[in-house]
């Protein structure tokens, strides 16, 4: 047993009416009905790509924020290895390698000195330490004439050099210690941003 009688028939063609359909009207129901299947096809497309390009975008998003504290934490991990080593090259490596510069360096100072002052004779003030190194120098270099004199107040590192009015000095120490603040500032500085950040 069927329910048909129950619910309203919408049917053009009732009471046996027939209903004709031309081939033009036919053709535009059928044209029609691929307009509207064609729209919403197009539509689910673009919604689709929208959905597709929303998901690509946060997904690089995310991507470049997991980037971004990946290069932040390999930069904290080598400076924070580097602390150490450039410490350790300032208290160890560096007096060495100034030690060892200070002849060289002293010579170059001297012959600049000369070329302005002329042929007056040079002092060289250092303490009992660097007497040893600056001695040679003076002794393989018969162009330059100075005085070598131990100033007993005088650092090691630490050197005087005069001609005529002119006056310059070497501070090794300084230097290193320079060197050495600017490390610590620096990596302090990076501490303190890494922490306010």
């Amino acid at each position: 047993m069927t329910i048909t009688h129950l619910l309203e028939d919408f049917d053009p063609a009732q009471d046996g009416e027939r209903v004709v359909l031309s081939d033009v009207s036919l053709e535009d129901e059928r044209l029609a009905a691929f307009e509207t299947g064609y729209q919403a096809g197009w539509d689910d497309a673009v919604k689709a790509q929208a959905e597709d390009a929303r998901r690509i975008t946060a997904d690089l998003a995310q991507n470049l924020q997991d980037l971004s504290f990946t290069f932040e934490d390999a930069r904290e991990a080598v400076m924070q290895a580097l602390r150490p080593l450039l410490l350790q090259m300032t208290a160890a490596v560096l007096p060495r390698l100034a030690a060892e510069s200070l002849g060289p360096r002293l010579a170059d100072m001297l012959h600049d000195m000369a070329r302005k002052q002329g042929g007056l004779r040079a002092e060289i003030a250092a303490c009992a330490a660097d007497m040893p190194r600056i001695a040679p120098l003076l002794e393989g270099a018969p162009a330059i004439v100075a005085d070598l004199i131990e100033d007993a107040t005088l650092a090691p590192g630490q050197v005087y050099l005069r001609l005529g009015e002119t006056e310059q000095e070497i501070d090794l120490a300084e230097v290193l210690a320079g060197i050495d603040a600017a490390i610590r500032a620096f990596f302090d500085e990076t501490q303190q941003g890494k922490a306010s950040a």
